[in-house]
């Protein structure tokens, strides 16, 4: 499949990504641990069918160190067994807080508050401005159809 415009090459939406790339900066940088991170990106793309951001996150993931076993089993985390209670509950956010359309209720209040009981407010805070962020920038890569495959690690650092 080949992408329906470049939009690194449309100044205004080259802005966009670059005001977007500056909040994941922030995120990145904030007290919520990376694997975390990791694992809600990649999740998040799973869910929303970006093959871009899927293999971005899993590359960099990799690249930081993360165990490939781990990162296999996020799309099956309920069944699997090499995650901690906190980033099953990061993981449960996400689902929620990506599948929004799916609950009419929007984020069910067990599945927040689970996840209140392993971040501070600050954790917390940035779980749910991650969980934005990568639906963002899934969406716009899944309606452009950026092509999957042709990230490298450290390619927007």
């Amino acid at each position: 499949m080949s992408a329906r415009l470049n939009a690194f090459e449309i100044p205004t939406v080259a802005k966009f990504v670059r005001y977007i790339g500056s909040a994941g900066k922030v995120l990145h940088d904030s007290s919520l641990p990376v694997a975390t991170q990791n694992m809600v990106t990649l999740r998040a793309s799973q869910i929303n069918g970006c093959g871009f951001c899927t293999d971005m996150h899993f590359k960099d993931a990799v690249a930081a160190g993360e165990d490939t076993v781990r990162l296999n089993m996020v799309a099956a985390w309920r069944e699997a067994t090499v995650f901690t209670e906190a980033e099953r509950a990061a993981l449960d956010l996400t689902e929620a807080g990506t599948r929004i359309a799916d609950a009419a209720g929007g984020v069910p209040d067990d599945v927040w508050e689970n996840a209140a009981k392993h971040f501070d407010e600050e954790q917390l805070g940035a779980l749910v401005s991650l969980i934005a962020l990568i639906n963002a920038y899934n969406r716009l890569n899944v309606i452009v159809r950026q092509p999957a495959g042709s990230y490298e690690p450290g390619q927007f650092a």
